[in-house]
């Protein structure tokens, strides 16, 4: 699927892996790119976007991915303006690691990770993900169906494309209990509306990045960084967001690659 004149939808895009691939895309000439996060930082990457491509392309709305009434109305602005969304990376995601089990030095009892903070995490990292996928999916479903067509053929051209953004952590990491576990849910998610939303011409993929130079994995700790991630990586390194925009733009625009793709740098996890 060819990426220049399409119409995109980026969560997770004030900073990170969201903001990289807003910016590859707009390098790659989208005719309309909705840039959604709950930092006012949004606006000031989606003008930064237009102030470098000469035209308003870009519009930076603040809001919460998990509100259902918030998504849908990204979606109907969309349209209004630029017409079906054909391309949707839901980067926006959260941790709030900590042990799954954790013993108290002093009193000796065994303290069980907060549930609060489980469904808090599953809630934005694994389910606003696929229901933002599933709304994309929907929308050219609904105009397909005003045109008259059914289900989607060879002979036509590919409608959309989700790329979901899974991560290493999905293979297990230790004090990532329900990180971990969002994210390895997105495989399932991922592999199961590739299956269903072809009929209608869209593809579903996973892209599992590797420790990247983010707000979040910075927030880990320089110290972190050094002892438990560095060594564990081929490159030696972290990686820079724009590697991973290149590899979801080539997960967007080359419909033989499908399933997941996994952007390490070569990371594999401690026993």
């Amino acid at each position: 699927m060819k990426i220049e004149g399409k119409v995109a939808v980026i969560t997770g895009a004030a900073s990170g892996i969201g903001e990289a691939v807003s910016r590859e895309l707009a390098h790659r000439k989208v005719k309309g790119l909705w840039l959604i996060d709950r930092s006012p930082r949004v606006s000031q990457v989606a003008g930064a976007i237009n102030e470098r491509s000469g035209q308003s392309i870009a519009e930076g709305i603040i809001g919460d991915t998990t509100d259902p009434e918030f998504r849908s109305s990204v979606f109907d602005q969309a349209e209004s303006r630029h017409g079906v969304v054909n391309i949707l990376v839901p980067a926006a995601g959260i941790t709030r690691d900590a042990l799954s089990v954790r013993v108290d030095k002093q009193t000796g009892k065994a303290e069980i990770y907060a549930l609060k903070l489980f469904r808090e995490v599953t809630e934005v990292n694994l389910i606003a993900p696929i229901y933002w996928a599933m709304e994309m999916v929907a929308r050219i479903a609904q105009d397909r169906k005003r045109r008259g067509l059914g289900q989607w053929g060879a002979t036509e051209k590919l409608l959309g494309t989700v790329v979901l953004i899974g991560s290493v952590s999905s293979q297990g990491n230790k004090g990532q209990i329900s990180y971990a576990a969002s994210k390895a849910g997105l495989e399932g998610a991922a592999a199961t509306l590739a299956k269903e939303a072809i009929y209608h011409g869209v593809r579903c993929c996973v892209i599992h990045p590797g420790f990247t130079d983010t707000p979040m994995v910075r927030a880990l700790g320089e110290e972190y960084i050094r002892k438990n991630i560095l060594p564990y990586t081929q490159l030696g390194r972290l990686i820079r967001p724009d590697e991973i925009a290149d590899a979801i733009c080539f997960l967007v625009g080359n419909s033989a690659v499908s399933g997941e793709l996994w952007a390490d740098a070569g990371w594999h996890p401690s026993a």
